[in-house]
Protein backbone atom coordinates (compact mmCIF):
# COMPACT_ATOMS: atom_id res chain seq x y z
CA UNK A 1 0.00 0.00 0.00
CA UNK A 2 1.32 3.37 -1.08
CA UNK A 3 2.50 5.68 2.47
CA UNK A 4 1.38 8.72 0.22
CA UNK A 5 4.79 10.12 2.56
CA UNK A 6 7.00 12.62 1.64
CA UNK A 7 10.61 11.50 2.89
CA UNK A 8 12.05 14.97 3.20
CA UNK A 9 8.64 16.05 5.33
CA UNK A 10 9.87 12.84 8.00
CA UNK A 11 13.65 14.00 7.40
CA UNK A 12 12.41 17.32 8.64
CA UNK A 13 10.04 15.80 11.79
CA UNK A 14 12.72 13.51 13.17
CA UNK A 15 15.55 16.41 13.36
CA UNK A 16 12.84 18.65 14.81
CA UNK A 17 11.76 15.94 17.33
CA UNK A 18 15.48 15.74 18.91
CA UNK A 19 14.63 19.53 20.23
CA UNK A 20 11.80 18.19 22.18
CA UNK A 21 12.95 14.60 23.64
CA UNK A 22 9.82 12.56 25.06
CA UNK A 23 9.98 12.70 28.89
CA UNK A 24 10.91 9.80 30.57
CA UNK A 25 7.70 8.30 32.41
CA UNK A 26 8.60 4.95 32.39
CA UNK A 27 5.73 2.43 31.47
CA UNK A 28 3.23 5.50 31.95
CA UNK A 29 1.67 6.30 28.90
CA UNK A 30 -0.24 9.28 27.75
CA UNK A 31 -3.96 9.34 26.37
CA UNK A 32 -5.80 12.02 24.68
CA UNK A 33 -9.51 11.94 26.15
CA UNK A 34 -11.87 14.62 26.26
CA UNK A 35 -9.87 17.23 27.26
CA UNK A 36 -7.16 16.42 24.97
CA UNK A 37 -3.85 16.00 27.19
CA UNK A 38 -3.40 17.27 30.34
CA UNK A 39 -0.03 16.70 32.93
CA UNK A 40 2.61 18.50 34.70
CA UNK A 41 3.62 21.15 32.08
CA UNK A 42 7.55 19.37 32.05
CA UNK A 43 6.38 16.55 30.84
CA UNK A 44 4.10 18.19 27.98
CA UNK A 45 7.18 19.41 25.08
CA UNK A 46 7.13 15.93 23.30
CA UNK A 47 3.41 16.07 23.60
CA UNK A 48 2.67 19.08 21.86
CA UNK A 49 5.21 18.65 19.59
CA UNK A 50 3.46 15.27 18.44
CA UNK A 51 0.00 17.30 18.67
CA UNK A 52 1.43 19.46 15.67
CA UNK A 53 2.13 16.35 13.60
CA UNK A 54 -1.68 15.10 14.18
CA UNK A 55 -3.28 18.30 13.64
CA UNK A 56 -1.25 18.79 10.21
CA UNK A 57 -2.35 15.24 9.18
CA UNK A 58 -5.63 15.87 10.18
CA UNK A 59 -5.84 19.45 8.33
CA UNK A 60 -4.58 17.56 4.69
CA UNK A 61 -7.66 14.47 6.16
CA UNK A 62 -10.20 17.48 5.97
CA UNK A 63 -9.24 18.95 2.83
CA UNK A 64 -6.93 22.14 3.63
CA UNK A 65 -9.38 23.30 6.52
CA UNK A 66 -7.99 24.90 9.95
CA UNK A 67 -7.68 22.84 12.80
CA UNK A 68 -7.16 24.49 16.04
CA UNK A 69 -4.66 23.63 19.25
CA UNK A 70 -5.17 24.92 22.36
CA UNK A 71 -2.58 25.13 24.89
CA UNK A 72 -3.98 25.03 28.63
CA UNK A 73 -5.18 23.15 31.72
CA UNK A 74 -8.95 24.84 32.58
CA UNK A 75 -8.85 24.73 36.32
CA UNK A 76 -5.75 22.68 37.29
CA UNK A 77 -3.14 24.51 38.95
CA UNK A 78 -0.54 26.72 37.38
CA UNK A 79 2.40 24.08 36.66
CA UNK A 80 0.07 21.53 34.83
CA UNK A 81 -0.79 22.21 31.11
CA UNK A 82 -2.63 20.69 28.62
CA UNK A 83 -2.92 20.76 25.09
CA UNK A 84 -6.47 19.72 22.89
CA UNK A 85 -6.99 19.77 18.92
CA UNK A 86 -10.44 21.55 17.70
CA UNK A 87 -11.69 20.00 14.47
CA UNK A 88 -12.70 22.61 11.36
CA UNK A 89 -16.74 23.72 13.19
CA UNK A 90 -14.92 24.46 16.33
CA UNK A 91 -16.10 21.08 17.96
CA UNK A 92 -13.82 18.51 19.40
CA UNK A 93 -12.05 16.03 17.64
CA UNK A 94 -13.34 13.40 16.24
CA UNK A 95 -13.12 10.18 19.01
CA UNK A 96 -11.72 8.31 15.96
CA UNK A 97 -8.80 10.02 15.78
CA UNK A 98 -8.65 10.60 19.20
CA UNK A 99 -6.01 6.99 19.21
CA UNK A 100 -4.22 8.41 16.31
CA UNK A 101 -3.16 11.31 18.74
CA UNK A 102 -2.08 8.63 21.81
CA UNK A 103 -0.33 6.83 19.91
CA UNK A 104 2.19 9.65 18.75
CA UNK A 105 2.36 10.60 22.10
CA UNK A 106 3.39 7.39 23.20
CA UNK A 107 5.92 6.97 20.19
CA UNK A 108 9.38 6.70 22.17
CA UNK A 109 11.44 5.90 19.22
CA UNK A 110 12.30 7.58 15.55
CA UNK A 111 11.01 4.34 14.51
CA UNK A 112 8.27 4.04 16.24
CA UNK A 113 7.40 8.07 15.66
CA UNK A 114 8.03 6.97 11.24
CA UNK A 115 5.59 4.34 11.64
CA UNK A 116 2.96 6.22 13.54
CA UNK A 117 2.82 8.78 10.95
CA UNK A 118 2.81 6.27 8.49
CA UNK A 119 0.22 4.49 10.31
CA UNK A 120 -2.18 7.50 10.59
CA UNK A 121 -1.64 8.26 6.65
CA UNK A 122 -3.04 5.12 5.43
CA UNK A 123 -5.84 4.19 7.45
CA UNK A 124 -6.91 7.52 7.89
CA UNK A 125 -6.38 8.06 4.23
CA UNK A 126 -4.40 11.08 4.01
CA UNK A 127 -3.49 12.84 0.99
CA UNK A 128 -0.22 14.09 1.00
CA UNK A 129 -0.43 17.24 -1.61
CA UNK A 130 -3.74 18.73 0.35
CA UNK A 131 -3.46 21.95 1.60
CA UNK A 132 -2.82 22.19 5.82
CA UNK A 133 -3.33 25.20 8.16
CA UNK A 134 -3.45 25.10 11.94
CA UNK A 135 -4.29 28.10 14.51
CA UNK A 136 -3.94 28.11 18.24
CA UNK A 137 -3.73 30.05 21.19
CA UNK A 138 -2.48 28.95 25.17
CA UNK A 139 -3.67 30.43 28.32
CA UNK A 140 -1.63 32.13 30.48
CA UNK A 141 0.57 29.79 32.68
CA UNK A 142 4.19 30.51 32.02
CA UNK A 143 5.02 27.23 30.38
CA UNK A 144 2.37 27.67 27.17
CA UNK A 145 5.28 30.34 25.69
CA UNK A 146 7.94 26.68 26.00
CA UNK A 147 4.78 24.68 24.30
CA UNK A 148 4.16 27.03 21.52
CA UNK A 149 7.45 27.06 20.41
CA UNK A 150 7.02 22.66 20.65
CA UNK A 151 4.46 23.31 18.62
CA UNK A 152 5.76 25.88 15.82
CA UNK A 153 8.64 23.39 15.32
CA UNK A 154 6.16 20.48 14.42
CA UNK A 155 4.09 22.75 12.17
CA UNK A 156 7.37 24.03 10.04
CA UNK A 157 8.64 20.45 10.37
CA UNK A 158 5.63 19.36 8.26
CA UNK A 159 5.18 22.71 5.98
CA UNK A 160 1.85 23.85 7.55
CA UNK A 161 0.44 27.30 7.40
CA UNK A 162 -0.16 28.19 10.77
CA UNK A 163 -1.89 31.68 12.85
CA UNK A 164 -0.38 31.98 16.71
CA UNK A 165 -3.33 33.68 18.26
CA UNK A 166 -1.38 34.36 21.16
CA UNK A 167 -3.31 33.93 24.72
CA UNK A 168 -7.14 33.63 23.86
CA UNK A 169 -9.61 32.25 26.76
CA UNK A 170 -10.56 28.36 25.35
CA UNK A 171 -13.61 29.63 23.31
CA UNK A 172 -12.41 32.40 21.76
CA UNK A 173 -10.15 29.70 19.88
CA UNK A 174 -12.63 27.67 18.77
CA UNK A 175 -15.03 30.33 17.62
CA UNK A 176 -11.70 31.38 15.73
CA UNK A 177 -11.42 28.20 13.44
CA UNK A 178 -14.99 28.22 12.67
CA UNK A 179 -14.83 31.34 11.84
CA UNK A 180 -11.64 31.01 9.80
CA UNK A 181 -13.59 27.85 7.86
CA UNK A 182 -16.57 29.31 7.67
CA UNK A 183 -14.84 32.94 5.95
CA UNK A 184 -16.20 33.01 2.58
CA UNK A 185 -19.62 30.68 2.87
CA UNK A 186 -23.25 32.41 2.34
CA UNK A 187 -23.25 32.76 6.15
CA UNK A 188 -19.73 32.77 8.41
CA UNK A 189 -19.76 32.47 11.70
CA UNK A 190 -18.18 35.75 12.55
CA UNK A 191 -15.21 38.29 12.02
CA UNK A 192 -11.86 36.10 11.68
CA UNK A 193 -9.74 38.10 14.93
CA UNK A 194 -10.20 38.21 18.57
CA UNK A 195 -12.07 41.89 17.80
CA UNK A 196 -14.45 39.82 15.66
CA UNK A 197 -15.37 37.87 19.07
CA UNK A 198 -16.04 40.45 20.86
CA UNK A 199 -18.47 42.26 18.02
CA UNK A 200 -20.38 38.92 17.87
CA UNK A 201 -21.08 39.02 21.52
CA UNK A 202 -21.95 43.20 22.12
CA UNK A 203 -24.05 43.42 19.04
CA UNK A 204 -26.00 40.41 20.20
CA UNK A 205 -26.20 41.06 23.96
CA UNK A 206 -27.71 44.65 22.87
CA UNK A 207 -30.12 43.51 20.90
CA UNK A 208 -30.93 40.35 23.16
CA UNK A 209 -31.17 42.77 26.05
CA UNK A 210 -33.14 46.09 25.12
CA UNK A 211 -36.54 44.45 25.34
CA UNK A 212 -35.97 43.69 28.84
CA UNK A 213 -38.00 45.75 30.77
CA UNK A 214 -35.82 47.41 33.19
CA UNK A 215 -31.63 46.73 33.55
CA UNK A 216 -30.70 44.38 36.50
CA UNK A 217 -30.90 46.78 39.69
CA UNK A 218 -27.59 45.31 40.95
CA UNK A 219 -24.19 44.96 39.74
CA UNK A 220 -22.60 41.37 38.50
CA UNK A 221 -19.22 40.53 40.49
CA UNK A 222 -16.98 37.93 37.99
CA UNK A 223 -14.19 35.98 39.59
CA UNK A 224 -12.01 35.18 36.81
CA UNK A 225 -9.32 32.90 38.34
CA UNK A 226 -6.61 34.97 37.79
CA UNK A 227 -6.52 33.54 34.49
CA UNK A 228 -6.92 34.20 30.73
CA UNK A 229 -11.03 35.42 31.68
CA UNK A 230 -9.91 38.24 33.23
CA UNK A 231 -8.51 40.50 30.60
CA UNK A 232 -10.90 38.98 28.07
CA UNK A 233 -13.91 40.29 30.22
CA UNK A 234 -12.66 43.34 30.63
CA UNK A 235 -11.95 43.55 26.58
CA UNK A 236 -15.75 42.56 26.45
CA UNK A 237 -16.36 45.22 28.17
CA UNK A 238 -15.54 48.02 26.13
CA UNK A 239 -18.67 46.35 23.68
CA UNK A 240 -21.49 46.16 25.99
CA UNK A 241 -23.59 49.26 27.22
CA UNK A 242 -22.22 50.31 30.14
CA UNK A 243 -25.80 51.67 31.27
CA UNK A 244 -27.18 48.56 31.18
CA UNK A 245 -25.41 46.31 33.10
CA UNK A 246 -22.42 47.28 35.77
CA UNK A 247 -20.03 44.55 36.15
CA UNK A 248 -17.20 43.92 38.84
CA UNK A 249 -14.55 41.97 37.86
CA UNK A 250 -12.14 40.42 40.49
CA UNK A 251 -9.49 37.80 40.92
CA UNK A 252 -7.45 39.20 37.70
CA UNK A 253 -3.78 38.44 38.62
CA UNK A 254 -2.46 37.02 35.93
CA UNK A 255 0.49 38.07 36.31
CA UNK A 256 0.68 35.67 39.58
CA UNK A 257 0.86 32.26 38.14
CA UNK A 258 0.43 31.14 42.00
CA UNK A 259 -2.47 32.67 42.00
CA UNK A 260 -4.31 30.75 38.84
CA UNK A 261 -6.99 29.03 40.21
CA UNK A 262 -5.84 29.56 43.75
CA UNK A 263 -8.79 29.67 46.10
CA UNK A 264 -11.30 30.80 43.28
CA UNK A 265 -12.37 30.21 40.69
CA UNK A 266 -15.07 27.64 39.11
CA UNK A 267 -13.79 24.67 39.98
CA UNK A 268 -13.04 25.80 43.29
CA UNK A 269 -16.55 27.27 44.21
CA UNK A 270 -17.99 24.31 42.77
CA UNK A 271 -16.32 21.42 44.64
CA UNK A 272 -15.39 23.29 47.96
CA UNK A 273 -19.41 24.59 48.22
CA UNK A 274 -18.05 27.74 49.02
CA UNK A 275 -16.72 31.47 47.84
CA UNK A 276 -13.51 32.51 46.47
CA UNK A 277 -10.55 34.15 48.35
CA UNK A 278 -11.10 37.69 48.98
CA UNK A 279 -14.90 37.14 49.18
CA UNK A 280 -16.89 40.51 50.21
CA UNK A 281 -20.24 40.22 48.91
CA UNK A 282 -23.38 41.09 50.69
CA UNK A 283 -26.17 39.09 51.43
CA UNK A 284 -27.68 38.52 47.62
CA UNK A 285 -25.00 40.01 45.91
CA UNK A 286 -25.39 38.46 42.56
CA UNK A 287 -21.18 36.46 42.24
CA UNK A 288 -20.19 34.20 39.46
CA UNK A 289 -17.03 32.53 38.71
CA UNK A 290 -15.11 31.35 35.46
CA UNK A 291 -12.39 28.77 35.34
CA UNK A 292 -8.39 29.31 34.24
CA UNK A 293 -9.69 28.64 30.58
CA UNK A 294 -13.17 30.61 30.55
CA UNK A 295 -15.18 27.93 29.52
CA UNK A 296 -17.21 27.24 32.51
CA UNK A 297 -18.92 29.56 34.81
CA UNK A 298 -21.40 28.98 37.78
CA UNK A 299 -23.59 31.32 39.74
CA UNK A 300 -23.76 31.82 43.74
CA UNK A 301 -24.47 34.62 46.65
CA UNK A 302 -24.90 34.53 50.33
CA UNK A 303 -27.69 34.47 52.56
CA UNK A 304 -28.30 36.59 56.01
CA UNK A 305 -25.76 34.69 57.99
CA UNK A 306 -23.23 34.11 55.37
CA UNK A 307 -25.04 30.94 53.98
CA UNK A 308 -23.78 29.76 50.73
CA UNK A 309 -26.03 29.42 47.83
CA UNK A 310 -24.64 27.94 44.86
CA UNK A 311 -26.47 28.34 41.39
CA UNK A 312 -24.52 25.65 39.32
CA UNK A 313 -24.82 24.18 35.55
CA UNK A 314 -28.29 22.45 36.12
CA UNK A 315 -29.15 25.54 37.47
CA UNK A 316 -27.94 27.70 33.87
CA UNK A 317 -29.95 24.56 32.07
CA UNK A 318 -33.00 24.99 33.97
CA UNK A 319 -33.03 29.13 33.19
CA UNK A 320 -31.56 28.91 29.93
CA UNK A 321 -34.46 26.15 28.55
CA UNK A 322 -37.37 28.42 30.30
CA UNK A 323 -36.60 31.18 28.98
CA UNK A 324 -36.04 29.79 25.43
CA UNK A 325 -39.30 28.22 25.76
CA UNK A 326 -40.92 30.99 26.54
CA UNK A 327 -39.31 33.11 23.78
CA UNK A 328 -40.67 30.14 21.23
CA UNK A 329 -44.34 29.89 22.77
CA UNK A 330 -44.83 33.57 22.95
CA UNK A 331 -42.84 34.29 19.19
CA UNK A 332 -45.55 31.08 17.57
CA UNK A 333 -42.98 28.77 16.83
CA UNK A 334 -44.04 25.80 18.95
CA UNK A 335 -45.64 23.65 16.83
CA UNK A 336 -42.39 24.08 14.51
CA UNK A 337 -39.52 23.98 17.38
CA UNK A 338 -38.65 21.42 19.94
CA UNK A 339 -36.71 22.03 22.78
CA UNK A 340 -34.68 19.50 25.16
CA UNK A 341 -32.46 19.50 28.09
CA UNK A 342 -29.42 16.89 27.83
CA UNK A 343 -27.90 15.65 31.52
CA UNK A 344 -25.80 13.36 32.77
CA UNK A 345 -26.66 10.84 35.79
CA UNK A 346 -24.79 13.47 37.83
CA UNK A 347 -27.35 16.44 37.48
CA UNK A 348 -29.46 17.46 40.56
CA UNK A 349 -33.04 15.00 40.49
CA UNK A 350 -34.70 18.03 41.63
CA UNK A 351 -33.68 19.97 38.44
CA UNK A 352 -34.87 16.29 35.91
CA UNK A 353 -37.90 16.88 38.06
CA UNK A 354 -38.32 20.51 37.45
CA UNK A 355 -37.81 20.35 33.51
CA UNK A 356 -40.45 17.55 33.28
CA UNK A 357 -42.69 18.49 35.42
CA UNK A 358 -42.45 22.39 35.75
CA UNK A 359 -40.99 23.43 31.91
CA UNK A 360 -42.68 20.38 30.48
CA UNK A 361 -39.83 19.77 28.44
CA UNK A 362 -38.11 16.60 27.53
CA UNK A 363 -34.79 15.26 29.80
CA UNK A 364 -32.59 13.02 27.27
CA UNK A 365 -29.47 11.45 29.25
CA UNK A 366 -26.14 10.43 28.14
CA UNK A 367 -22.88 9.05 29.69
CA UNK A 368 -20.34 11.39 31.40
CA UNK A 369 -18.29 14.04 29.41
CA UNK A 370 -19.27 17.21 27.18
CA UNK A 371 -18.34 15.07 24.09
CA UNK A 372 -21.47 13.12 24.66
CA UNK A 373 -23.90 15.83 26.29
CA UNK A 374 -22.70 17.63 23.00
CA UNK A 375 -23.37 15.03 20.20
CA UNK A 376 -27.05 14.48 21.46
CA UNK A 377 -27.87 17.90 21.98
CA UNK A 378 -26.86 18.51 18.45
CA UNK A 379 -29.41 16.36 17.31
CA UNK A 380 -32.11 18.66 18.81
CA UNK A 381 -33.81 21.35 17.12
CA UNK A 382 -32.63 23.76 20.53
CA UNK A 383 -30.34 21.40 22.51
CA UNK A 384 -29.37 22.87 25.85
CA UNK A 385 -26.60 21.05 27.66
CA UNK A 386 -24.28 21.90 31.21
CA UNK A 387 -22.89 19.60 33.11
CA UNK A 388 -23.06 20.54 36.98
CA UNK A 389 -19.60 22.04 37.04
CA UNK A 390 -21.01 25.11 34.92
CA UNK A 391 -19.38 23.66 30.96
CA UNK A 392 -22.15 24.36 28.31
CA UNK A 393 -24.24 25.68 26.01
CA UNK A 394 -27.20 25.54 23.81
CA UNK A 395 -27.18 24.24 19.98
CA UNK A 396 -29.31 25.81 17.63
CA UNK A 397 -30.15 22.96 14.50
CA UNK A 398 -29.87 24.72 10.99
CA UNK A 399 -33.53 23.39 11.39
CA UNK A 400 -34.52 25.64 13.99
CA UNK A 401 -32.59 28.12 12.65
CA UNK A 402 -34.58 28.48 9.06
CA UNK A 403 -38.35 28.65 11.19
CA UNK A 404 -36.62 31.47 13.13
CA UNK A 405 -35.66 33.23 9.54
CA UNK A 406 -39.15 32.08 7.89
CA UNK A 407 -41.74 32.96 10.69
CA UNK A 408 -43.46 35.76 9.76
CA UNK A 409 -44.84 36.95 13.52
CA UNK A 410 -48.87 37.50 13.62
CA UNK A 411 -47.97 40.52 16.25
CA UNK A 412 -45.79 43.24 17.20
CA UNK A 413 -45.43 40.97 20.91
CA UNK A 414 -44.46 37.95 18.28
CA UNK A 415 -42.15 40.28 16.76
CA UNK A 416 -40.74 41.08 19.67
CA UNK A 417 -40.24 37.65 20.88
CA UNK A 418 -38.88 36.56 17.63
CA UNK A 419 -36.48 39.23 17.41
CA UNK A 420 -34.70 38.65 20.92
CA UNK A 421 -34.62 34.16 19.94
CA UNK A 422 -32.95 35.54 16.93
CA UNK A 423 -30.26 37.55 19.17
CA UNK A 424 -29.43 34.41 21.38
CA UNK A 425 -28.75 32.35 18.21
CA UNK A 426 -25.64 34.99 17.70
CA UNK A 427 -24.96 35.70 21.52
CA UNK A 428 -24.83 31.92 22.42
CA UNK A 429 -21.41 30.19 21.15
CA UNK A 430 -22.51 27.33 19.78
CA UNK A 431 -19.09 25.92 19.57
CA UNK A 432 -18.45 25.01 22.70
CA UNK A 433 -19.24 25.81 26.42
CA UNK A 434 -18.45 29.47 26.84
CA UNK A 435 -18.09 31.29 30.42
CA UNK A 436 -18.18 34.93 28.83
CA UNK A 437 -21.24 34.10 26.32
CA UNK A 438 -23.21 32.18 28.48
CA UNK A 439 -22.62 35.07 31.51
CA UNK A 440 -24.24 37.31 29.24
CA UNK A 441 -26.76 34.81 28.54
CA UNK A 442 -27.59 34.58 32.10
CA UNK A 443 -27.79 38.53 32.94
CA UNK A 444 -29.92 38.89 29.95
CA UNK A 445 -32.36 36.27 30.91
CA UNK A 446 -32.20 37.82 34.21
CA UNK A 447 -33.03 41.26 33.08
CA UNK A 448 -35.84 40.24 31.04
CA UNK A 449 -37.42 37.77 33.74
CA UNK A 450 -36.64 40.91 36.69
CA UNK A 451 -35.46 37.88 38.67
CA UNK A 452 -32.97 38.33 41.79
CA UNK A 453 -30.71 35.49 42.28
CA UNK A 454 -33.75 34.60 45.13
CA UNK A 455 -36.28 33.94 42.62
CA UNK A 456 -33.60 31.92 40.86
CA UNK A 457 -33.15 29.96 43.27
CA UNK A 458 -36.34 29.98 44.38
CA UNK A 459 -37.59 27.77 40.94
CA UNK A 460 -36.75 24.34 42.64
CA UNK A 461 -34.89 22.65 45.87
CA UNK A 462 -31.56 20.96 45.25
CA UNK A 463 -31.88 16.92 46.53
CA UNK A 464 -28.77 16.73 49.22
CA UNK A 465 -26.18 14.62 47.29
CA UNK A 466 -22.89 12.85 47.76
CA UNK A 467 -20.45 11.61 45.58
CA UNK A 468 -17.56 8.65 46.72
CA UNK A 469 -15.10 6.58 45.74
CA UNK A 470 -14.39 3.22 45.92
CA UNK A 471 -11.02 1.04 45.04
CA UNK A 472 -11.72 -1.33 43.55
CA UNK A 473 -9.23 -4.52 41.81
CA UNK A 474 -10.53 -4.19 38.65
CA UNK A 475 -12.86 -1.28 37.72
CA UNK A 476 -13.44 -3.15 33.94
CA UNK A 477 -15.31 -5.36 35.87
CA UNK A 478 -18.34 -2.29 36.30
CA UNK A 479 -19.94 -2.38 33.31
CA UNK A 480 -22.79 -0.33 32.91
CA UNK A 481 -25.94 -1.14 30.99
CA UNK A 482 -26.01 0.34 27.29
CA UNK A 483 -28.53 2.79 27.23
CA UNK A 484 -29.20 3.76 30.86
CA UNK A 485 -26.26 6.17 30.64
CA UNK A 486 -24.64 4.89 32.93
CA UNK A 487 -27.25 4.64 35.79
CA UNK A 488 -27.95 1.05 36.16
CA UNK A 489 -24.92 -1.60 36.37
CA UNK A 490 -24.60 -5.29 34.30
CA UNK A 491 -21.65 -5.94 35.84
CA UNK A 492 -20.51 -7.20 38.59
CA UNK A 493 -23.91 -9.03 39.18
CA UNK A 494 -24.72 -8.56 42.80
CA UNK A 495 -24.37 -5.01 42.68
CA UNK A 496 -27.37 -3.51 40.84
CA UNK A 497 -29.82 -5.72 42.64
CA UNK A 498 -28.08 -4.64 45.88
CA UNK A 499 -28.30 -0.98 45.14
CA UNK A 500 -32.30 -0.92 44.30
CA UNK A 501 -32.79 -2.95 47.55
CA UNK A 502 -31.07 0.07 49.38
CA UNK A 503 -32.69 2.86 47.36
CA UNK A 504 -35.54 1.62 47.87
CA UNK A 505 -35.63 2.44 52.13
CA UNK A 506 -35.07 6.35 51.39
CA UNK A 507 -37.68 8.96 50.02
CA UNK A 508 -36.64 10.34 46.78
CA UNK A 509 -33.49 8.01 47.22
CA UNK A 510 -31.44 7.57 43.61
CA UNK A 511 -27.80 5.87 43.40
CA UNK A 512 -25.37 4.92 40.75
CA UNK A 513 -21.92 3.20 40.05
CA UNK A 514 -19.42 4.16 37.53
CA UNK A 515 -15.94 2.96 37.04
CA UNK A 516 -13.40 5.80 37.33
CA UNK A 517 -12.36 6.89 33.89
CA UNK A 518 -8.39 6.68 35.46
CA UNK A 519 -7.68 4.66 38.27
CA UNK A 520 -8.84 1.44 39.61
CA UNK A 521 -11.82 2.48 41.40
CA UNK A 522 -15.44 3.54 41.22
CA UNK A 523 -17.79 6.41 41.94
CA UNK A 524 -20.90 6.10 43.93
CA UNK A 525 -22.96 9.14 43.72
CA UNK A 526 -26.21 8.62 45.47
CA UNK A 527 -29.47 11.43 46.54
CA UNK A 528 -31.78 10.89 49.07
CA UNK A 529 -34.42 13.82 50.56
CA UNK A 530 -32.91 14.55 53.56
CA UNK A 531 -28.63 14.92 54.49
CA UNK A 532 -28.43 12.25 56.70
CA UNK A 533 -30.38 9.62 54.27
CA UNK A 534 -27.73 10.54 51.88
CA UNK A 535 -24.83 9.94 53.49
CA UNK A 536 -26.29 6.89 54.97
CA UNK A 537 -27.45 5.28 51.35
CA UNK A 538 -24.14 6.27 50.21
CA UNK A 539 -22.61 4.86 52.62
CA UNK A 540 -24.31 1.51 53.00
CA UNK A 541 -23.43 1.31 48.81
CA UNK A 542 -19.63 1.61 49.60
CA UNK A 543 -19.83 -0.56 52.15
CA UNK A 544 -21.27 -3.49 50.58
CA UNK A 545 -18.64 -2.68 47.10
CA UNK A 546 -15.91 -2.58 49.60
CA UNK A 547 -17.03 -6.21 50.94
CA UNK A 548 -16.97 -8.01 47.53
CA UNK A 549 -12.95 -8.33 47.74
CA UNK A 550 -12.09 -6.33 44.85
CA UNK A 551 -10.52 -3.42 47.47
CA UNK A 552 -12.41 -0.65 49.19
CA UNK A 553 -12.05 0.65 52.49
CA UNK A 554 -11.41 4.06 51.57
CA UNK A 555 -12.00 6.73 49.47
CA UNK A 556 -12.94 10.29 48.29
CA UNK A 557 -16.43 11.97 48.61
CA UNK A 558 -18.24 14.83 48.19
CA UNK A 559 -21.54 16.01 49.87
CA UNK A 560 -23.68 18.66 49.06
CA UNK A 561 -26.64 19.34 50.89
CA UNK A 562 -29.57 22.17 49.69
CA UNK A 563 -28.00 24.92 51.96
CA UNK A 564 -24.04 23.87 51.30
CA UNK A 565 -21.22 21.45 52.25
CA UNK A 566 -21.85 18.54 54.40
CA UNK A 567 -19.07 17.71 56.74
CA UNK A 568 -17.75 14.75 58.72
CA UNK A 569 -17.01 11.71 57.87
CA UNK A 570 -19.21 8.39 56.32
CA UNK A 571 -17.83 5.62 58.31
CA UNK A 572 -14.41 4.89 56.31
CA UNK A 573 -14.89 7.05 53.36
CA UNK A 574 -12.81 10.90 54.54
CA UNK A 575 -14.25 13.49 53.21
CA UNK A 576 -12.45 15.22 50.29
CA UNK A 577 -12.99 17.60 47.38
CA UNK A 578 -13.70 15.93 44.31
CA UNK A 579 -13.05 17.86 40.77
CA UNK A 580 -14.90 17.49 37.54
CA UNK A 581 -18.42 17.12 38.88
CA UNK A 582 -18.47 13.64 39.48
CA UNK A 583 -14.61 12.14 37.92
CA UNK A 584 -13.09 13.29 40.52
CA UNK A 585 -9.29 12.77 39.18
CA UNK A 586 -6.04 14.21 40.45
CA UNK A 587 -5.18 15.32 37.16
CA UNK A 588 -1.40 16.48 38.04
CA UNK A 589 -0.58 12.61 36.79
CA UNK A 590 -0.68 11.67 32.87
CA UNK A 591 -4.46 10.85 32.41
CA UNK A 592 -7.02 10.20 29.32
CA UNK A 593 -8.48 13.42 29.61
CA UNK A 594 -11.84 14.89 31.52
Amino acid sequence: MATNINEAEFKAIIKAAEDWPRADTGNTDFGYGTAGFRMRADLLDYVVFTVGLVASLRSRKCGGNAIGIMITASHNPADDNGVKIVDPMGEMLVSEWEPYATAMANARTPDKLRNCFIQIIQNAQVHDHNARKVIFARDTRPSGARLVRALKAALEATNTEYVDYGILTTPQLHYLVKATNTEKMDKPYGEVSEEGYYKKMGKAFNEAIKRATKPPSSPVTVDCANGVGAPKMKKLLEYLPKDILKINVVNDKIESAKDLNFQCGADYVKTSQRVPKDFDGKPYDRWCSLDGDADRIIYYFVEDGSVFRLLDGDRIATLAASFIGDLVRKSGLEDAITIAIVQTAYANGASTKYVEQTLKLKVEFTNTGVKHLHHVAAMKDIGVYFEANGHGTILFSERAQKAMRKHQPQSPAQMEALETLRALTDLINQTVGDALSDFLLVETILAHKEWTVREWLSTYTDLPNKLAKVLVSDRSAYKSVEGTAERRLLTPKPVQPRIDAIVSKYRDGRCFVRASGTEDAVRVYGEAGEVYDTEDLVGKVCEFIGGLGGGGGGGMSDSVGPAGRLGGESGAYQTQMLRESGLGRDLREPQAGE
